[in-house]
């Protein structure tokens, strides 16, 4: 064996080769930045092998992970270059910090504040002129609501993931000028998940706090008066009506407050701010979706093991029976037919992918289980079947 970096990797307190004695059989370790390669044969199938090496290398702060590597090297004899494909152990930090500044996340978050400000803009009828009108309006209450409820949702997963020494990103926000300004945001794990208890903590920790969010969102929002809509705009023929559908949780926080949802004055319509916290709850549940890598697909998996797999197979089917319905027995026009239709499809590829895998696939306790019903049963309260229309 050789090993082109034992010091540094003695100094990085990793395992050394003996201690994969009967479970990998170690030709070569070398680190290539923070990672160290044990390149070799398993001598075990890959599922048991990966639990039987990641106590040991979890004690020394690191994840593990078997893979395929490609090396290079000069034949002995002609000097011409052969490729050789070999398995490998790779190690890597378990739940890095963040190092340096995040530019990338920073630059797009800025991004998503401006399209966000412009959106918002459209909300409250303001005419903008140059950027500083965009600052000086009401749109930056619309932003502020819409952010905040995505920043929560995520953090909530980012926090998660640090707590089980799960690598994970800062959240990334996808700037676009969508009706809300975004496409939402997200985080990138790079790192195995251990266990299904931290699968589910992750996966939970995300929707219940933007719910928690997108809930105190709503109650301000209801709170603050109504906005009037210009005469300029009922009366103009290229003016487009957008009508919303409400779930039930943001009625419910409507009777509870005594603020109406709608008013029969056409001049009248509801503070954009509560569009912050609807956005929040239709995430909510798009996200509490049980399929593939959704929040609520990890939620399923961690909950049912690997018969989360039948679920995730019938859910384009419900959501192209939700489409086919709309589109052939409601009178709700294309919109609400075509959303479903193309998450149908969406939900089709991310079956497909699969599901997070723990390496170890224990059953979770009964506190975690009932908190996961808890969470689909609020996901339920989020759901509107028609969410928008376009009237004209």
């Amino acid at each position: 064996m050789t090993d082109s970096d034992a010091a540094g990797a003695a100094a990085a307190n990793v395992p050394p080769p003996s201690a994969l004695a009967g479970a990998f059989r170690v030709e070569e370790r070398r680190r290539e930045g923070d990672r160290i390669l044990y390149v070799g044969e398993p001598l075990l199938p890959a599922d048991e092998l990966e639990r039987r090496v990641w106590p040991t290398f979890r004690e020394a702060g690191y994840s593990v992970r078997l893979t395929r590597v490609t090396d290079t090297e000069p034949d002995p004899v002609s000097g011409v270059e052969l490729r050789s494909r070999r398995y490998a152990l790779v190690a890597e930090p378990a739940g890095g910090g963040i190092e340096g500044i995040p530019w990338t996340n920073i630059v797009m978050f800025l991004l998503t504040v401006a399209t966000t400000l412009f959106v918002g803009s459209s909300w409250y009828y303001e005419q903008v002129t140059g950027p500083l009108d965009l600052l000086t309006g009401q749109s930056w209450q619309f932003s502020a609501a819409v952010l905040s409820v995505l920043a929560v949702h995520e953090f909530g997963h980012y926090a998660l993931s640090r707590h089980h020494d799960v690598s994970a990103s800062l959240p990334y926000f996808i700037p676009f000028p969508s009706i809300i300004g975004t496409l939402g945001a997200v985080i990138k794990m790079d790192g195995r998940i251990p266990d299904r208890r931290a699968l589910f903590d992750i996966g939970v920790a995300g929707p219940l706090a933007g719910l928690v969010a997108a809930v105190m969102v709503s109650i301000v929002g209801l709170s603050m008066e109504p906005i009037t809509v210009p005469q300029r705009i009922l009366e103009s023929s290229n003016a487009v009506a957008i009508e919303f559908g409400y779930p039930p949780l943001l009625q419910l926080l409507a009777e509870l407050t005594g603020r109406p949802l709608e008013y029969s004055n056409p001049q009248l319509a509801v503070n954009p701010v509560v569009f912050g916290g609807w956005v929040g709850m239709f995430v909510t549940f798009l996200n509490l979706i049980p399929v593939g890598q959704f929040d609520g697909g990890h939620l399923m998996r961690a909950m049912v093991g690997e018969r989360a797999a039948s679920v995730a197979a019938l859910v384009p089917a419900a959501l192209f029976g939700l489409a086919g319905y709309l589109y052939a027995f409601a009178d709700v026009g294309i919109n609400a037919p075509a959303l479903w239709g193309f998450w149908g499809l969406f939900t089709l590829g991310v079956a497909y992918v699969g599901p997070a895998d723990p390496v170890y696939d224990e059953p979770l306790d009964r506190r975690r289980m009932a908190v996961g019903v808890l969470t689909f049963l609020l996901g339920g309260l989020c759901f509107v079947p028609v969410p928008f229309q376009i009237l004209s």
